[in-house]
């Protein structure tokens, strides 16, 4: 026996809904008898179908405007939650979800748990799974207290299926209030730019660490062999902090996590705050020229080599082939 409701914070990239949005719904269709998005955005009616495919009946649509998604989100929410009583609301581990979550979480006066990577609901019990000390210790966390419970969860816990329901109920919000941080406007947006798939949906991911010895080793070996394979560029956390690719190809505890059917890991050691990132890929290579490095515990095939004399002779090979 499950919950008798659970929401999820919806999130949605162009006209379709965030993959973490769908991994949320999956799992919430598994643990409670309804399921519910609230959703801000103006364009509820074009993901109400995915929504709805993967488990959720209804969509409360929350039209934001210019302002502030978490702000606008949460102050809607607040005012639902009394309405309608819901178990759980499960929020995915991003900026606006965490934004969102922060402000609801003052608004009902209730804890919150972030960061899960697994979620278990024996009856009315919620425990959430998360990893701490850099992923060293897995820690289980049961909510006790007031419903509802609320909870972020890491992208990738969960798998996104399809359960084959009908396209979700959109209604539409109105009537709340968000205060003086619903007077803030968005006035300009940048897209970032990139090349090849999104890094967190990859199929294929090539990940450099320090071992590549220099910035301007990324572009030559990662990029590269990236863009041969048809996949995502990624980096380990310390050549993000030394300044020499932005975050967003940050894979690990504090960055992104992914789940490719194959991860080349370049001139990375393997600190248990990358492997968190990265443990779950189907299939592992890592190239490092120290034969001790954690990495090797967790790939499926190791080259204790030079990346610089590796790499160019595996991307020579793949040029050769066509």
């Amino acid at each position: 026996m499950g919950l008798a409701k659970v929401w999820v914070f919806a999130e949605a990239e162009g006209d379709k809904p965030a993959t973490s949005t769908l991994e949320l719904l999956t799992k919430a269709r598994e643990v409670a008898d309804t399921v519910e998005c609230v959703y801000v955005g103006g364009n509820a009616d074009a993901i109400a179908g995915s929504l709805g495919e993967h488990g959720a009946t209804k969509v409360y649509a929350v039209d934001p405007g210019d302002g502030l998604p978490g702000v606008i989100g949460a102050a809607a929410l607040a005012t639902l939650v009394a309405a309608n009583g819901p178990d759980l609301v499960l929020f995915a581990q991003t900026y606006d979800g965490r934004d969102a979550l922060a402000r609801l979480s003052v608004k009902l006066d209730r804890p919150v748990i972030t960061n899960g990577t697994a979620l278990v609901v024996d009856g009315d019990a919620v425990t959430v799974g998360t990893a701490v000390f850099g992923g060293n210790t897995l820690v289980d966390t049961q909510f006790s207290g007031e419903k509802p419970y609320l909870a972020a969860i890491r992208p990738k816990s969960f798998a996104a299926e399809p359960g084959g329901g009908g396209a979700a109920v959109v209604e539409a919000v109105t009537g709340f209030d968000a205060g003086r941080a619903g007077e803030a406007k968005i006035l300009e947006r940048h897209v970032e730019e990139r090349e090849g798939p999104k890094l967190e949906e990859a199929t294929i991911v090539v990940s450099g660490g320090r071992g590549i010895g220099a910035a301007e080793s990324y572009d030559p070996l990662v990029e590269q062999l990236a863009k041969l394979l048809g996949g995502a560029s990624g980096a380990s956390r310390a050549i993000v902090d030394a300044g020499w690719v932005p975050y967003s190809k940050q894979v690990g505890q504090t960055g992104k996590t992914v789940k490719p059917k194959l991860y080349i890991a370049l001139g990375i050691s393997g600190a248990t705050q990358h492997l968190v990132g990265m443990k779950g890929s189907d299939n592992i290579i890592a190239i490092n020229k120290d034969g001790e490095a954690p990495i090797f515990g967790v790939a499926d095939l190791g080259i204790v080599g030079d990346v610089h004399k590796v790499v160019p002779k595996l991307i020579e090979a793949l040029q050769t082939r066509g």
